[in-house]
Formats: structure tokens, C-alpha cells, sequence
């Protein structure tokens, strides 16, 4: 995809804000645990690889991604700490994983069997794999422990694996309602209760599981929305400690003009000056991640709020200004500006979403910007 450098809008990434974040994290880890960085989805929009370097620096020692592409990515850009793909990956790509030194998830018998034919014994490199448990979830994993400690025996019983990881996810870690949190984290127990050793890492914690259930089993945690400023919750419940938003979104007015009362805004005429207006138009939209929905939201410029008038279009979007503004005054989107501030929480509220999603919607076109 065409990256928009020749206009202004800008994602602008703080890669100090990640690595304070990894660091306030791993202040509070239990000595001998591991905190891999979550970069998956391009870093939740941010940009996989600034920020797996920007988490390593603040105390990172391995990363998960959903994609063996995404994994490859951090290979071949010079990434050489551990890396976790926490998705099923096809089995004719299983070559890859060994040649890129990947860990893998695996979530059936089936899989690891038919990944066998495709490993010799006499490779010096066996294929590291961490089995996943659905707890309760309903995504993909081992139900029981039954099925698990079979798969454990299997890997076990051939040297063309390392057993390197067992987990598991919670669904609920960020709700202030914990039974079904309590409930997955007893399946899970009882899963570790039958096995007669344990791999080097077993892992349950994501990040509202960090920040919130502390106590749980485990040697290594998967730091992923909250490593970006972001509860994780939205705003239920309190983290532990304070998040430093990673990401700000700006722009510039490309074009202001004065409006007499009656004239249609946008697509489909949803809004209609009531008076005489000042209009601007903003270089971004619903192809950028920024969508038609966000219609009425506003946005800063010099500090005060400026609502989105009419449908926001595939490349721009227009609001009402207070006053007339020049032309290349910057548009604040996600940030601050003055006393006032719109953050990701805020836009996914108004897209009845959460702002994983938000993060994520941000296209490639947008260039990001990082210091």
C-alpha cells in the first residue's frame, strides 16, 4: 500500500511511552518471569518493529505475534530474541518455523503429527512448540487434560520437538466480575495438575491478567494493549499503575471557507449549515481508518473542540470551526492540545468499540512518525 507522505496527517508514535510502560511492568514481575512484548497486527497500529525494539528496551526478552509473516518481519529486520506465533499455522509452512528458529503454537494432536513427516530426527534444530489449552475461550486449544498430557507425550516422546511452552487465555480479566475469570484459571490448574513436568515457559497473562490477577501460574506474561498506554478494560477498572499512551494522531486544514445558512455538508446532505459556518477540511477518512461513523465527533485545533459536519468521506472529512483558522493549522485527532485532549477510548465510545479495534483500523497510508 501507497504510504501518504506527501500530505500531513500523521500517526505519531512515542517509543519512549512503550518502554516505560514494558518497564513499570516488569518492576512488578516476580524475579525469574518473563514479559514477552505483544506486536501482533503491526504492533496494534503502531508499527511491529519500533515497538518490539522500543520494548526491549525496557525489559522485553521475547515477543508474540499472531502471523507467521508478522514473525518473519521481525527475523529479517534483526529481532533475534525469542519469538511466540500465537495462531495455528499451516503445516506446509512448518520449514519456515525452523528456519526462522520460530516457536509455534499447537492446539490439536493432529497438527503435531502431521508436522512430524515433515521433521527429520537427524535436525540439529528441533521445532519449539507451546501448547495451548481452551479454558474457555472457544477459540483453539486442548479441552481437557487428557488431551493435553497426550500431546505433551507425544512431543516428549520425539526429539524432532522441544516442549518449550503450555498457556492459556482469559476472556474476562478485565471484567469487574471474576467468576469466569476463576473458572478458566481452575481448568487450567487442573490441566497442570496431571502433567508430571512442566515446560520452561507456562504462561496465562495477558495484559489485563497483569494488571489485575497478579497471582495467577505462570513464569512469563504476554504484554500487549497495555505496553501501548491503553487500559485494557477501558475505563471499568483502574490499572496498577499509570499507562502513557503511545500514539497520537494529527493532521492539517488543507482548505477553510465561510458557508452561508442552508448549504449541505458531505455525502447524502446529513448536515445543513444552520447559519453562516466556517467549514475546514481535514485529509483523512474512512480509508485511513478514520470512519463514517465518526460523524459528529470532535477534534482539537488551537485547543478548542471542532465537531465532525457530514459524512466523513474515503480520504477526508470536514468540521465546523469556531472562528476562521488558516490554512496548515495542525488538527489534533488523537492527543492533546491545550487543555483539552481526545484519546482512543474516547473515538472508540463513539464507534461503540473498543479501542484495540481502533488502533488497528489505522491504515498504512497514514505514515507513522516515531521519537
Amino acid at each position: 500500500m501507497v504510504v501518504g507522505w506527501h500530505r500531513p496527517t500523521r500517526l505519531h508514535i512515542d517509543t519512549q511511552a512503550i518502554t516505560e510502560n514494558v518497564q513499570k511492568e516488569c518492576q512488578r514481575l516476580p524475579e525469574g518471569t518473563a514479559l514477552f512484548a505483544v506486536v501482533k497486527a503491526n504492533g496494534y497500529g503502531h508499527g511491529a518493529v519500533e515497538s518490539a525494539k522500543a520494548a526491549k528496551k525496557g525489559g522485553a526478552t521475547g515477543f508474540c505475534v499472531a502471523l507467521l509473516d508478522e514473525a518473519i518481519e521481525l527475523r529479517e529486520a534483526g529481532v533475534q530474541d525469542p519469538i511466540l506465533i500465537l495462531s495455528v499455522v499451516d503445516l506446509a509452512y512448518v520449514p519456515l518455523l525452523i528456519q526462522y528458529d520460530l516457536s509455534v503454537t499447537v492446539a490439536t494432536q493432529e497438527w503435531l503429527e502431521a508436522a512430524l513427516q515433515q521433521l527429520t530426527p537427524e535436525s540439529n534444530t528441533p521445532l519449539r512448540v507451546h501448547l495451548k489449552v481452551d479454558t474457555g475461550m472457544g477459540r483453539i486449544g486442548f479441552l481437557t487434560p487428557e488431551e493435553t498430557k497426550q500431546a505433551v507425550r507425544f512431543v516428549q516422546s520425539h526429539k524432532e520437538f522441544l516442549w518449550e511452552g503450555i498457556f492459556t487465555h482469559f476472556s474476562t480479566a478485565d471484567e469487574i466480575d471474576t467468576s469466569y475469570f476463576e473458572k478458566q484459571a481452575g481448568r487450567f490448574k487442573a490441566v497442570l495438575a496431571v502433567l508430571e513436568e512442566l515446560p520452561r515457559y507456562v504462561h496465562v497473562s495477558n495484559s489485563a491478567t497483569a494488571l489485575w490477577h497478579p497471582d495467577v501460574p505462570g513464569n512469563m506474561i504476554r504484554y500487549g494493549v497495555a505496553m501501548y498506554g491503553l487500559n485494557p478494560s477501558g475505563n471499568k477498572l483502574a490499572p496498577s499503575y499509570a499507562l502513557k499512551p503511545a500514539l497520537r494522531l494529527t493532521s492539517e486544514l488543507i482548505h477553510v471557507k465561510r458557508l452561508a445558512a442552508g448549504e449541505g455538508i458531505g455525502y447524502g446532505e446529513t448536515y445543513v449549515t444552520e447559519a453562516e459556518e466556517w467549514i475546514g477540511t481535514v485529509p483523512i477518512g474512512y480509508a485511513d481508518g478514520w470512519l463514517r461513523h465518526l460523524q459528529g465527533f470532535t477534534v482539537l485545533v488551537n485547543g478548542k473542540r471542532c465537531e465532525i459536519v457530514g459524512r466523513v468521506c474515503m480520504d477526508q472529512c470536514m468540521i465546523r470551526l469556531a472562528e476562521e483558522v488558516p490554512v496548515g493549522s495542525v488538527v489534533t485527532l488523537v492527543g492533546k492540545d491545550g487543555n483539552e485532549e481526545n484519546t482512543l477510548q474516547m473515538v472508540a465510545e463513539k464507534l461503540e468499540t473498543i479501542h484495540y479495534e481502533v488502533a488497528c483500523t489505522f491504515s498504512q497510508r497514514i505514515p507513522r512518525e516515531y521519537n
